[in-house]
């Protein structure tokens, strides 16, 4: 029996909905049910379904003035109108709770996080595109709702879960990363390794500039020494260097992506080295010059992979790519993708397959 109530006026709701499949675009329609719980008094009351709906919150919220929140990003799948299928959801709510602790938040049970989400995946499985690329992005988040002005941790917050059917993020053309020298996005003792919306904040103006000097993104650096690839301002990202992969060791400024260490596991599998180790700027440009290194992707969970074609300066010097989407990118891309709407075998067990529920 599950543990979250469904509202009446939800499953109406559901019932009443219709979307435009020619229009969804990414993260912009949105399922007409949502899913609450408040957090009072030290411990969390009753999660529950309930028609998608604006909130009514005092001024006064504490995540209002001082950005106590978190959020995690997911996607369930239904290619060929199997599932719907969840990937590796247990990995987002072990995240969650690193986050929520990071921000002095309450921590969900992880079975109570993930059972959330296939409910609101099971509920909305009509909601689902069909289509190869496509998902139901899934996004789970919690903020502080106390109403005090006064500097200290809240003691209310409230957890909800949205769903976007969307379509396809992945665009097989490269982007240009700018190199950011300048600005830090995060750093040591910091909050760099959660998901919370203050780091995503503190890259938008470097975004914003790179982009009016017409790059697509901007790639960070370590704040210390200004000299050791970190992450772009929401992925990770791979190089391959002389037939291997190198991506930066984590850190406590680095976001653990789940799909970086997906692309990990599953290039080992295909026989591929990978490194986990500092990778300086200077000697990636040197090697980007010299021809041993043929590519460079991004990855997250909206696109799995982004090809990258080339980085650049703020003075205007460029380093492009041999591969603008080389065959490495593109064989993970498919085979993640593959395993992720049920296409192929999925022999890490990463797949949760909700089509009983």
């Amino acid at each position: 029996m599950s543990n979250i109530k469904i509202n009446p006026q939800a499953l109406e709701a559901i019932n009443n909905y219709s979307i435009d499949w020619d229009n969804i675009g990414f993260g912009k329609c949105m399922a007409p049910t949502m899913i609450v719980a408040d957090y009072n008094n030290g411990k969390w009351g009753d999660l529950e379904m309930v028609p998608y709906g604006n909130l009514t919150l005092s001024p006064t919220c504490k995540v209002f003035h001082y950005a106590q929140e978190i959020f995690e990003g997911m996607k369930a799948y239904r290619v060929d109108r199997n599932g719907p299928l969840l990937f590796r959801p247990y990995e987002n709510a072990k995240r969650f709770n690193i986050s929520a602790e990071r921000m002095v938040m309450p921590t969900l049970n992880e079975d109570l996080f993930v059972e959330s989400v296939k409910v609101m995946a099971a509920h909305c499985k009509d909601f689902i595109p069909t289509k190869t690329g496509e998902s139901l992005y899934i996004r789970p988040f919690m903020f502080a709702t106390e109403e005090h002005l006064g500097i200290k941790p809240a003691d209310q917050f409230k957890y909800m879960v949205l769903a976007s059917p969307s379509g396809a993020y992945f665009s097989s053309d490269s982007i240009t990363i700018q190199i950011e020298r300048r600005y830090t996005r995060a750093c040591p003792g910091g909050t760099g390794y959660a998901k919370t919306g203050g780091n995503y904040a503190a890259s938008l103006k470097a975004v914003k500039e790179a982009r009016e000097r017409g790059f697509d993104q901007t790639l960070w650096l370590d704040s210390e020494h200004k000299r050791y690839l970190e992450e772009l301002s929401g992925m990770n990202i791979f190089c391959l260097i002389n037939g291997e992969l190198h991506t930066p060791a984590m850190t406590e400024s680095i976001l653990d992506g789940i799909t970086r260490r997906s692309l990990i596991d599953l290039a080992k599998s295909y026989g591929i080295t990978v490194h986990e180790s500092k990778m300086d700027i200077d000697e990636l440009i040197a090697q980007i010059q010299n021809g041993s290194c043929t590519e460079a992707f991004a990855c997250g969970t909206a696109a799995i992979i982004t090809p990258i074609g080339g980085f650049g300066e703020t003075d205007g010097k460029k380093y492009e790519l041999k591969e603008s989407f080389g065959p490495i990118a593109s064989k993970l891309r498919d085979g993640l993708l593959s395993i992720q709407e049920g296409r192929t075998e999925d022999p890490f067990n990463w797949i949760v397959d909700l089509s009983k529920l």
